[in-house]
């Protein structure tokens, strides 16, 4: 597999590319789905008016403002970068380009490592989960 890798993520799904040489097509490697960010609020929150429905937790009042679709949105940005870590400590991973909807970004560059980070070549604010490789492509430079 190639060390130059392109991530092309939403809140809902990341697809890994990897190009073999800088000038190269993408071939996609990986698709990560995360199928909660789809659901509706209230399928995320609430088994009864105002109460917590999360199992693992005790239950709670539902007081002041709370966005589960944020926190969805935030804990696959958490996911993927735990991933992408695995894949840089494994020296899999010596460029990286980032193409993600704006608010998946902020949050994505809130969790990446500052070792991942060093290696991010360019992020590009647009969301591209839907486009073909080739469309992906033609947003990046010549040369990876």
């Amino acid at each position: 597999m190639s060390d130059i890798w392109v991530v092309v993520a939403d809140s809902g799904r990341a697809r890994i590319f990897t190009a073999e040489k800088p000038a190269s097509p993408l071939q996609e490697v990986e698709t990560l789905a995360h199928p909660e960010a789809r659901l509706h609020e209230g399928d995320l929150v609430a088994d009864k008016a105002g109460r917590d429905r999360n199992p693992g937790s005790t239950t709670h009042d539902m007081g002041g403002k709370f966005d589960a679709k944020h926190e969805e949105l935030v804990r696959f940005a958490i996911q993927l970068s735990d991933d992408l870590e695995a894949a840089r400590v494994a020296g899999r991973i010596a460029k990286l380009y980032i193409i993600a909807a704006p608010a998946f970004l902020g949050e994505l560059r809130k969790r990446i490592s500052p070792a991942l980070q060093k290696l991010v070549a360019d992020e590009i604010s647009k969301d591209l989960t839907l486009q073909t490789p080739e469309e992906i492509r033609k947003q990046l430079p010549q040369y990876l």
